[in-house]
């Protein structure tokens, strides 16, 4: 299985465009060790044919130029893009839907129920969509069975229902029920291993648990450094856990769980927040992350499993 990570940043990107924190000043300036980041997606395939996107994000027709497999430039109006997947209904995650509405038949779209409802009533995406290439919409199963896409034969996926929150326009907003958000566990039939993809996660429960311990790599919520992070910057009233993001620091952080999978595990943070001080590749929290064993995602960054 190849992944390719798409874009790594949370919502509004790094550098975002209206932020002058440290990270987004720094960045332009040309004074700050880091790497500009799209918002958060990653392209999954089993034969670097056929792929599999995991979110669409504003950024999509970016992400889709600097990734030529994409491309494939088969016929006069072709693309690699065998179906979408959307793991939640957020804003940074659904709406590059709209930047595929060229596309020459219905486009394939994997998603859960409360995510389907959000992007036809609060965020009418799809309803939009019916007056182009509409989408043929297959519904994730939530009750840990694995399933198959006849369109992206040699991967299996289990979804696993995270606790974490809706978008704004939902009426699940800070009430989640089972399906707004989902974690990602994808196995390669041919080599046995797997990927745990999520990245939004506000709670570790058994379920997400155990299926981050089954994984040879976890991809996972990078957000924010700490809790507080956005509220002590004067950006938000709302804490990272408010947000539904697992802080990397303090009592029950990413870190520390991440500290306890199988020492085989590959350990990545993606879904950076432009606020948090792990994008400064110069910076004490970067370090710390290299030394614990935990990997920063970036644009074009490749997985193989």
């Amino acid at each position: 299985m190849r992944v390719h990570v798409l874009g790594s940043a949370a919502g509004g990107g790094f550098p975002q465009w209206n932020c002058n924190c440290r990270n987004c000043d720094g960045v332009r300036r040309g004074t700050l060790n880091a790497k500009r980041r799209t918002q958060s997606s990653i392209a999954l395939s089993a034969d670097g044919a056929g792929w599999l996107l995991c979110n669409a994000s504003p950024d999509i027709l970016q992400q889709l130029q600097q990734f030529p497999a994409l491309q494939p430039a088969r016929a006069l109006r072709d693309t690699a893009i065998n179906g979408v997947l959307l793991i939640d209904a957020q804003i940074d995650h659904a709406t590059g839907l709209y930047m595929l509405r060229e596309h020459r038949q219905k486009l394939p779209l994997w998603c859960t129920t409360p995510v389907f409802d959000d992007l036809t009533r609060g965020n009418p995406i799809l309803e939009l969509l019916k007056h182009y290439c509409g989408v043929d919409r297959h519904e994730i199963p939530l009750d840990a069975r694995p399933f198959a896409m006849p369109a992206m034969p040699g991967l299996q996926f289990t979804a696993i229902p995270l606790i974490s929150n809706a978008p704004p326009y939902s009426p699940h907003r800070d009430d989640p029920v089972p399906g707004d958000n989902i974690g990602l566990l994808v196995r390669s039939l041919d080599s046995g291993r797997s990927l745990f993809y999520a990245p939004g996660l506000g709670r570790m429960e058994p379920p997400v648990w155990s299926a981050m311990r089954s994984a040879d790599v976890v991809l996972v919520d990078g957000t924010c450094w700490r809790d507080d992070e956005l509220v002590a910057l004067g950006a938000s009233k709302k804490t990272a856990r408010d947000m539904g993001h697992l802080p990397q620091t303090g009592a029950g952080g990413m870190l520390q769980w991440l500290g306890e999978l199988p020492a085989g595990a590959r350990r990545i943070l993606i879904h950076i927040n432009n606020t948090n001080p792990i994008l400064d590749e110069d910076g004490a929290e970067y370090a710390q992350l290299r030394a614990a064993g935990v990997e920063v995602a970036y644009d074009g960054m490749e997985i193989e499993l």
